[in-house]
């Protein structure tokens, strides 16, 4: 299993769980600095980060791009795959396929969170869960021919109606007509919806193709009460080797929020 940190680089956005913000030089150094293997990167658009720029500073580092996230089409541009509108919907898949292809120039999958929308008053939730595989469909195709994975995140009921956990999110997944998407098993998430952390990621086995790292309280790890050692067991026995991306919030400032997930992640996986 690989380290990453995740890098904010969208001046609209004064706060959210990444610990490093808006410096990509200075924080991909900085992580570097104290070993992370990547960088996940939340950016504004796919045409915010030169990705010559980007590749120069990878190679200047030794830093991977761990994975590129598309929440800025719903916190800047109100866009989800969910919409009642089909227009808006349309727009929406072009945004993450933008993205898509942003990352798969690095081997960089794209997250889809906060873009996979509600069910809004009005719409029945299996139409909206029909739309939202209807996005995935197409943008796990266009991920799968540009060589890299498109991963889906279940989010807690306090930010989506639609999938708040990994079984559910398995189940999705095998009712697609690709196998191009993945799940991502973020441990905050999880901790509000998940009986046991543990026995879910040994339950969704090889659906899963990242890990966001962060503490119950969405502190780095080892702020909070999420038992590290059960979930860490679970990872090997279904033979995880990807990313464990620190997705916390950077508290209580960005350096020490490094410090602590290197320091725990190099406690739990080395």
């Amino acid at each position: 299993m690989k380290s990453a940190v995740t890098i904010a680089l969208v001046p609209d956005i004064k706060t959210g769980p990444w610990i490093y913000w808006h410096d990509l030089e200075t924080s991909m150094a900085k992580a570097a600095s104290l070993g992370f293997d990547a960088v996940e990167l939340f950016t504004a658009s796919a045409d915010a980060v030169a990705p010559d720029r980007l590749a120069t500073l990878s190679d200047q580092f030794g830093v991977k791009i761990a994975a590129v996230g598309t929440g800025a089409g719903k916190v800047i541009h109100g866009l989800t795959l969910t919409d009642p509108d089909a227009h808006v919907r349309s727009k929406a898949v072009a945004f993450i396929a933008d993205m898509i292809a942003f990352g798969a120039g690095f081997g960089a999958p794209a997250i889809i969170g906060s873009m996979q929308g509600n069910a809004v008053p009005g719409v029945a939730h299996e139409q909206a869960l029909d739309w939202l595989a209807e996005g995935l469909n197409i943008l796990g195709k266009q991920a799968e021919d540009q060589g890299v994975t498109l991963i889906y995140e279940p989010l807690n009921r306090y930010e989506t109606n639609l999938i708040n956990r990994l079984e559910d999110g398995v189940t999705l997944l095998q009712s697609l007509e690709t196998p191009g998407v993945k799940l991502l098993a973020d441990l905050f998430h999880m901790n509000i919806e998940e009986t046991s952390l543990a026995d879910s990621i040994r339950s969704a086995g090889s659906s899963i193709g990242h890990v966001h790292f962060a503490d119950s309280n969405r502190r780095p790890v080892g702020g909070g009460h999420t038992a590290m050692a059960d979930i860490v067991t679970a990872l090997q026995k279904i033979n995880y080797a990807g990313f464990i991306s620190a997705e916390a919030f950077p508290w209580p400032n960005p350096d020490e929020a490094a410090r602590q997930t290197m320091a725990s992640f190099n406690q739990y996986f080395r």
